[in-house]
């Protein structure tokens, strides 16, 4: 079952570095990033502090509107539209702050859902872009190896069809 998204919900891009202590369960969110599974944002700023790293709250809150039927896919749509504004670029988690879902009176079956997200940053350093410690061990955040076999067995079948168009041309 797709984790369902609500305000507070954390999501964590693949690859990010983490420390060792860090422990969490996840779930695929959108390409490249995962839903982080128990944790709200201050539950997570305290497990990441106990580490002794720094989970930062970058300045602005990035805002979306996407109009269709189901709603969360017009969640995901609307995350992945804010992930590829250029104010999360830098950023290695994203928290949703606000959640609105409002339906038309004109149009019963069509809804708009307006999603508010905060960028978030973690790292070693207490500094934002600061450098970490080479003495410290780090983990790079990944997805379990099922997801990314799911994920390379999707990207097998999508080229698949292209090679039998390009024999049949041929």
């Amino acid at each position: 079952m797709a984790h369902e998204i609500t305000t507070g919900t954390i999501l964590i891009k693949n690859g990010a570095p983490l420390p060792i202590g860090l422990q969490f369960e996840t779930e695929a969110g959108v390409p490249g990033w995962r839903f982080v599974k128990g944790f709200d944002a201050p539950a997570m700023n305290r497990a990441i502090q106990k580490t002794g790293w720094t989970y930062f709250c970058l300045a602005g809150e990035i805002k979306t509107t996407v109009f269709g039927i189901d709603t969360q896919r017009m969640v995901r749509t609307a995350i992945a539209r804010i992930l590829i504004d250029p104010r999360s670029e830098n950023c290695n988690s994203l928290e949703i702050t606000r959640l609105v879902s409002v339906g038309s009176a004109r149009f019963p079956l069509v809804h708009y859902v307006t999603v508010s997200a905060q960028s978030r940053h973690i790292q070693e350093s207490i500094f934002l872009g600061g450098k970490a410690r080479p003495e410290l061990k780090t983990k790079k955040f990944e997805p379990p190896a099922a997801a990314q076999a799911i994920a390379g067995e999707k990207k097998a079948l999508a080229q698949e069809p292209a090679k039998h168009v390009r024999a049949a041309s041929v």
